[in-house]
């Protein structure tokens, strides 16, 4: 196979000295390759390496083609419009330019050879549905789904030889990722892809897993991957089950063995004793006994010592990944207590059973006790407004909000300053001990926040929500599974069941949505 993606011995740390990766060898070539493994294992910094938005400390990275790169959270830039996310609004004034009669040399130069730019550009916004998006429109306007495609818009217009996608799925409503899903499908040229998503990765060619500073290839989709990782582990428990009875044999070996020993050397010391042998003949065979008693135990402990390496490299087989322990405060809300009334609302339905249920139109919102609200509905129909109307409102309970872009977090301050910033009357050795939770121990918690990859900062993010004074009694989660691995996801769903408060999550993840115990459904309408 010819490779298209070359790292070689690559390392990265961050500036404050936090490594990444190191001396990590991987290739990528036709076809399209899930980059799995859990959060903080270095997957997006691995694309934004190869993507060349990060220069390696050390080792190399070859790519051939052109890249383009579709990153967790696209950068907008104040005022930047759909063509600005396109990357045409240079070519679009050098046409426009030419066609008001305008033939400087420049316009030409700008546009190339991409006569038809704008045209192609219209025509992959419709291929995803974004048809009804004006060029001139403001970015700041749109959904977080529309960023996403519009972003891949961008990169289908360009054509670039190699592809990379960063979690691509995140905050698309179930129309967007089936188009998602169809373009991928389609895509011939060398894909690497970074998701959770089980019918996205169930798509590619081969599975690409980062763990422990390594990556290592598995032929066929997630379903395959999942497979032989099963068959793996079993196997791995096999030998671990078969290494921890020899380690049980040798060291009962060992201890039958220094049982024998120890009656001799008492036989010897009672001879001895009795001087029933001359002493040169006694001091021979007692010399000769400790001999062979210290080869003994020596053959016997190195057995030991050789069936616990044998039990530990076993071990190290076996996959024990670290899961994130969500611990929800106790906010109890009484059944008939009205935690939120939200009135004049347009466009807005009340589902009778369920996601996919007709509903009826409802004029004012009003939440008593610790209901379970699931708020869905296409991109662009004003969920995440409506989401943050809500928490910008006066409530009568502590109102906690997990916004979709993470944005809570001071890059500036390490992850303990930025959750001190929301609790700051607790000791840190409790704050340290909550973190904890979240998989930020020791020097982990003192990482700045700017050096966080997606699913670090979402842990960060929600540590914060939860340890604030006074504790959230109306949590709004805007799609929160964004950029979680899946087992994080599982752990996230078991917290937010045993939640005592009123709970409103705009999602687009129905099997996650279903775990929650929902006990209302609403659908925002555009």
């Amino acid at each position: 196979m010819s490779f298209s993606i070359v790292c070689d011995a690559i390392s990265f740390e961050w500036t404050d000295g936090t490594p990444v990766l190191s001396d990590l060898d991987v290739a990528f070539g036709p076809g399209r390759t899930g980059l799995m493994g859990v959060n903080g294992s270095g997957k997006s910094t691995l694309l934004r390496l190869i993507a060349g938005e990060l220069r390696p400390s050390s080792g190399t990275i070859s790519v051939a083609g052109e890249i383009g790169y579709l990153p967790q959270n696209l950068p907008l830039a104040t005022g930047s419009t759909v063509a600005d996310l396109l990357g045409i609004t240079a070519q679009r004034a050098a046409l426009h330019a030419i066609e008001n009669g305008d033939v400087a040399a420049e316009h030409f130069t700008v546009i190339g050879d991409d006569w038809d730019v704008e045209e192609r550009a219209r025509a992959e916004l419709d291929r995803l549905g974004l048809g009804h998006l004006d060029l001139d429109r403001t970015a700041a306007t749109l959904s977080g789904g529309e960023v996403v495609m519009t972003g891949l818009a961008a990169l289908l217009v360009r054509r670039p030889e190699v592809l990379l996608l960063d979690e691509p799925t995140n905050n698309l409503d179930l129309d967007a990722r089936r188009r998602l899903y169809a373009a991928v499908r389609s895509w011939s040229g060398v894909l690497v892809v970074v998701s959770h998503d089980r019918a996205l990765l169930d798509l590619v060619d081969q599975v690409a897993d980062l763990r422990d500073g390594a990556v290592r290839m598995f032929g066929g989709n997630l379903t395959a991957y999942e497979e032989a990782l099963e068959t793996e582990q079993e196997a791995a428990e096999r030998t671990v089950r078969a290494a921890e009875g020899d380690v049980r044999r040798q060291r009962r070996e060992l201890e039958e063995a220094q049982t024998k020993l120890d009656r001799r050397a008492r036989y010897g010391n009672k001879m001895n004793a009795t001087k029933r042998e001359p002493k040169i003949v006694m001091g021979g065979r007692k010399r000769a006994a400790q001999v062979s008693a210290g080869k003994h135990r020596t053959m016997h402990a190195e057995k030991l010592d050789q069936a616990r390496d044998r039990l530990t490299e076993a071990e190290q087989a076996l996959r024990e990944d670290d899961e994130i322990r969500v611990t929800l405060p106790e906010t109890a809300v009484p059944a008939g207590r009205t935690v939120l009334t939200l009135p004049d609302l347009t466009g807005l339905y009340e589902l009778r059973g369920g996601p996919e249920e007709d509903g009826e139109p409802i004029a004012e919102l009003v939440v008593r006790g610790p209901e379970r609200i699931a708020l869905v509905g296409p991109n662009g129909s004003g969920k995440t407004t409506l989401l943050r109307s809500v928490a910008d409102g006066d409530h009568p309970v502590p109102t906690g909000y997990l916004p979709q872009r993470l944005d809570l977090l001071d890059d500036s301050l390490s992850v303990l300053g930025n959750v001190r910033r929301f609790a700051p009357s607790a000791p840190v050795n409790e704050v340290r001990a909550r973190l904890a939770r979240f998989l930020f121990r020791g020097e982990r918690a003192e990482r700045a926040a700017g050096t966080l990859s997606g699913g670090e900062r979402f842990r960060a993010v929600l540590a914060a929500l939860l340890s604030a004074e006074p504790p959230p009694h109306l949590l709004l989660l805007d799609e929160p599974t964004n950029n979680l691995d899946m087992s994080s996801v599982r752990q996230l769903s078991q917290a937010l069941s045993a939640y005592r408060g009123a709970l409103i999550v705009v999602s687009h993840d129905l099997p996650f949505l279903e775990t929650l115990g929902i006990t209302r459904w609403l659908r925002k309408e555009r």
